[in-house]
């Protein structure tokens, strides 16, 4: 009896569907490597990602009018935030031009509908009452609406700045205080995106450091969302 050969469309109907599954794998996979690539070529090389360092510390404070200011009434805005107070006299130490020089640079600032407020608090408890930072306030031309200026208890302060935001002040035996310049920004959320404490920083940085996160915050809700989530987790494996 003579042996039949292997039907042809046999064969190949029953490798069809592997090599079809594999095919779609491949297709899969390329573009997904695709996508990647080109998520992480925009967010290393396009954006200016700042990365979220902590959570800010909550506090309540009085401002220059002799309200309560709290960390929830700025909750949803981005926030400046320096620590002096309105003696200061080291000119290394001076942070309120600074400060005044990143209000005028926002003014001119174009961060579409993206909330941005200044918040000096001041760490002499004992001098710096509500109608000294008000004078203050006034002699700067710090606008109300977006400047704020905030005091309270040596505990509530020290609970604040030393603990909350770690910041070194201390008051001298001449009624001065030492302290560190520092520059914390942070965003809506309550999360601490950037710190300056080198020194006094230029207000074109600070300002630099407040678009890039109002550029973040404008394209939440668009299809760069996936390039800063990709950027956000890029920098936290970078930094380990």
């Amino acid at each position: 009896m003579s042996r039949s050969s292997p039907d042809p469309t046999a064969v190949r109907s029953t490798e069809s569907p592997g090599m079809e599954r594999l095919y779609r794998y491949g297709l899969g996979l390329s573009s997904g490597l695709v996508l990647l690539g080109f998520v992480l070529y925009v967010s290393l090389y396009q954006l200016d990602v700042l990365p979220r360092l902590a959570f800010a510390p909550g506090w309540s404070l009085v401002d220059a009018q002799g309200r309560r200011l709290t960390s929830e009434d700025l909750r949803g805005q981005i926030v400046l935030y320096t620590f002096t107070y309105t003696r200061a006299r080291d000119l290394r130490r001076q942070v309120l031009p600074v400060m005044q020089a990143v209000q005028d640079r926002l003014a001119r600032t174009d961060l579409g509908d993206v909330p941005v407020r200044l918040v000096t608090i001041s760490f002499d408890a004992e001098h710096d009452t509500p109608a000294v930072l008000a004078a203050t306030a006034e002699r700067l031309g710090a606008d109300s609406t977006r400047w704020h200026f905030a005091t309270g208890s040596a505990e509530a302060i020290q609970q604040t700045v030393g603990d909350g935001f770690g910041v070194y002040y201390a008051s001298q035996p001449d009624g001065h205080f030492a302290f560190d310049p520092v520059f914390v920004l942070v965003d809506g959320w309550g999360i601490e995106r950037a710190r300056f404490r080198f020194g006094l920083p230029e207000a074109d940085d600070l300002v630099d450091a407040i678009r890039s996160v109002a550029r973040e915050v404008q394209a939440a809700d668009g299809p760069a969302r996936l390039a800063y989530q990709a950027a956000h987790l890029f920098s936290c494996y970078s930094t380990v």
